[in-house]
């Protein structure tokens, strides 16, 4: 029988994490997204207790921990500081976990004890003005240069790409169509050929925004190559997206983390907001939302530690466990947030408490790492057995 019920050592670590959050960020939480700042002395702090080289193995510097300590950690930095989280997520999940998983040793010693660090951050730059969910639609392309490459393309939605010191972009060789001849390129930031542009003022998640990056030119040498896309092949492709399951139970995770934030605020308000001379929490509909948000947090707990125990034979997250769990998270963190505030009614709406913003950081988990339309398409495709043609014939 699997239980999905922490142990221990665990348990102890999440309050660790907790306590951590708690009394070392929650103060500025509102801060990041006010300013629209990047939380860096929360990064350096992290960096500084060893946090963020949790899956960087041990030989270059981190810890190799498991994926479910992983999630719970995000799930308790999501639920005091969302901005705080999601710069975690980008170096617990991000570039970092796939040039571990198919970089080159060189790579690896070169980049990860950085990551581990805190000192290197790694931004991933996939879509594209006319790739979003259409992801193999990607005009980037790499062409062959001497020993190397050259990169020209247009990047968009590249989160924290603005601070970032590496990217890892998607680009495709000359002449091919669709998932075939798609690679990953690591582009450093502070060589020619790479600029930073327009950079996208976000409904929630602010303190990290998302730039857009133009190459052209850009020569990247054989040691920053990760994966060499082959013409007549979607190979690389699909070991490129499979080393990213783990940042959907990580998103997921951070949905876990948000959704439960906003229940503990929502009922501790209920137990002080007084109406019509008693308690709010002691009417009946008030009740009835308290239980099914914290069922559906249940629910959602559950399907994101079962995804993060639950590996295929690649190492990797079962795909259909990651995805329904990001998908129901996603969902799920919607409801429970939107719940919250009409609990705390008008003082909801105002800045005055953190429900708006929990709102709107919720929000956006439902578009990136895979939209919620995507992730029903990947599991009729997982459950059907193959993928279905979603272009116009």
């Amino acid at each position: 029988m699997v239980s999905f019920q922490l142990d221990d050592e665990l348990e102890d670590f999440r309050h660790t994490v907790r306590r951590l959050a708690e009394t070392e960020f929650s103060a500025k939480a509102a801060y990041w997204d006010e300013h629209e700042t990047f939380p860096t002395e929360n990064r350096d702090k992290l960096a500084e207790l060893g946090y963020l080289g949790m899956f960087v193995p041990e030989e270059y510097g981190g810890s190799g921990a498991p994926i479910i300590q992983g999630a719970v950690f995000l799930e308790e930095m999501a639920r005091v500081c969302f901005n705080t989280s999601l710069v975690c997520q980008l170096y617990l999940n991000g570039p970092a976990r796939a040039i571990n998983q198919l970089g080159t040793d060189e790579q690896k010693k070169r980049l990860l004890p950085g990551v581990a660090q805190g000192k290197t951050f790694i931004a991933i730059s996939i879509s594209e003005p006319e790739a979003g969910s259409a992801v193999t639609d990607l005009r980037t392309t790499a062409v062959e240069d001497g020993d190397g490459w050259l990169l020209n393309g247009s990047k968009c939605f590249c989160t924290g790409g603005h601070v970032a010191d590496y990217l890892m972009v998607f680009a495709r060789c000359a002449g091919s169509k669709g998932a075939k001849g798609i690679g990953a390129f690591i582009v450093n930031m502070k060589k020619k050929g790479v600029t930073v542009g327009h950079i996208s003022k976000k409904m929630g998640g602010r303190g990290l925004p998302e730039a857009d990056i133009t190459l052209e030119n850009y020569h990247v040498g054989p040691e920053d190559v990760l994966l060499v896309g082959n013409p007549e092949s979607s190979k690389s492709f699909g070991l490129l997206m499979s080393s990213f399951g783990p940042e959907r139970v990580g998103n997921a995770a951070m949905c876990i983390g948000l959704a439960q934030g906003a229940f503990d605020a929502a009922k501790e308000y209920s137990e002080v907001r007084h109406q019509f001379g008693r308690p709010i929490n002691e009417f009946q509909g008030l009740q009835w939302k308290i239980a099914d948000m914290a069922t559906q947090i249940h629910a959602g707990r559950l399907m994101v530690y079962r995804a993060a125990t639950h590996q295929a034979a690649n190492g990797f997250p079962d795909p259909m466990d990651a995805t329904m769990a990001k998908l129901f998270a996603n969902e799920m963190a919607q409801k429970v947030t939107n719940e919250a505030l009409q609990i705390h009614g008008h003082n909801g709406y105002t800045r005055e408490y953190p429900m708006e913003r929990m709102v709107r950081d919720a929000r956006g988990f439902a578009l990136g790492g895979g939209t919620v339309e995507i992730l029903r398409n990947t599991i009729a495709a997982l459950t059907y057995g193959h993928s279905f043609n979603q272009r116009r014939g």
